[in-house]
């Protein structure tokens, strides 16, 4: 057995002028065991993993259950209040085999060689808008609401096959969601969203497009499962992919040598966007459920307790990465866990790189003088939220 820890309270205060380190403790607590007991702010105290082997153990172990109704969160914001309920229909990420096989199966089966053709020729073709409206606008934009919230907002419209004429509706609505409105906002644009989501199912009813609502009308699923499965994906797709999109555009210009690397050579871009996600990490834990007593790397977990997975911390261990806390874009990045890792590993990964690969060279071969427009500490990061990256970033360039 290893040597007990005392219980601790998750780590989520970074360090003043390192807006892309996680919390500092983090690595203490990872340098004396990687496993420790956590304090939940509701009363539980479960487990802390920090330790990159020991977060894809857990990840890939089948006892260890992601169902909502069993859940346990490590931070206040993110805590449920009340008892915890299922999750409700097709919301997939918080459900376990079977039912979780169902509706993976079903959506893998959506995510074609060809749609995903079809994507990346459209993610270029948006990024491109994007960048030439940046142009028009001149020297001097916020590169949020600019370039990276509407682009993958606009790739969300284009796999739920959201018509042309709504999705100035959809986006807004999307980016409300994504934490850019006060509490009564956001709930305003979920319930906008949610009805119009179930709109849009009874349209593709009347009339199929090609896209992934309208593929998945075939299977079983009701249409509050498609609608539910619809929003899972907005959630899982925008927020996140529009953080990396900024937070990775604001560590390259803080790290010229790096993006140095990238223009000279745009072959680097996929290398680039894996180096990024483990660096940034952006979702800053994961948590599971043991269904059953069972051993974790010499400690005795019990059945019911809750293993959050710091994912930051995972992807800055020393024993799987050396020199973790350097922004290395030639690194080999294999099994980094910014995706997750096991069965609920992100379904739209791929779709997610693939806006990463083209965002970061395109806007710096069409900006090659983009820079800052405010010092770097005056760049607003998002540590109010969950998802990490920053509420803002004010760029400028040389104008022609």
């Amino acid at each position: 057995m290893t040597k007990s820890h005392p219980a601790v309270s998750l780590p989520t205060t970074r360090t003043p002028g390192c807006p892309f380190d996680p919390p500092p403790e983090l690595a203490g607590l990872r340098a004396e065991d990687p496993i420790v007991r956590l304090n939940y702010p509701d009363g539980h105290v479960g487990w802390l993993v920090t330790g990159h082997e020991q977060a894809r153990a857990v990840l890939a172990d089948p006892r260890f259950s992601a169902r909502a109704e069993l859940m346990h969160l490590p931070t206040a914001g993110a805590a449920v209040t009340g008892k915890p309920q299922p999750a409700p229909p097709g919301v997939f990420v918080q459900t376990d085999p079977p039912e979780h096989t169902r509706y993976r199966r079903l959506l893998t089966g959506q995510f074609t060689v060809r749609r995903m053709r079809l994507l990346t020729a459209r993610i270029e073709e948006i990024t491109a808008e994007h960048l030439d409206a940046m142009q028009r606008h001149g020297p001097s934009v916020d590169l949020v609401q600019a370039f990276a919230m509407p682009i993958p907002a606009l790739v969300i419209c284009e796999l739920l096959g959201v018509p042309y004429a709504d999705r100035e509706r959809f986006q807004r609505y999307a980016t409300v969601l994504a934490g850019q409105g006060s509490p009564e906002e956001v709930y305003a644009a979920y319930t906008a969203i949610q009805e119009f989501l179930r709109e849009l199912i009874a349209a593709k009813r009347a009339e199929p497009t090609d896209d992934l609502l309208s593929g998945l009308l075939a299977s079983d699923l009701t249409d509050e499962e498609l609608s539910n499965v619809g929003f899972t994906l907005l959630g899982a797709g925008l927020d996140t992919t529009a953080n990396m999109l900024a937070l990775g555009a604001f560590a390259l210009l803080r790290h010229p040598d790096q993006l140095a690397l990238l223009r000279a050579d745009r072959d680097l871009a996929e290398q680039a966007t894996e180096e990024l996600l483990r660096y940034l990490s952006i979702i800053p834990f994961t948590v599971r459920i043991a269904l059953a007593d069972l051993e974790l790397d010499g400690h005795r977990i019990s059945a019911g307790d809750a293993v959050t997975v710091s994912v930051p911390a995972a992807n800055r261990d020393p024993e799987r990465f050396p020199d973790p806390d350097t922004l290395d874009l030639r690194r080999p990045t294999a099994g980094h866990v910014a995706f997750g890792h096991g069965i609920h590993q992100c379904l739209g990964q791929q779709l997610a790189r693939v806006e990463m690969q083209v965002g970061y060279p395109a806007l710096f071969e069409r900006f090659p003088t983009l820079r800052l427009a405010v010092p770097p500490e005056e760049v607003p990061t998002r540590e109010d939220l969950l998802i990490y990256g920053v509420h803002s970033l004010p760029v400028t360039w040389n104008a022609t």
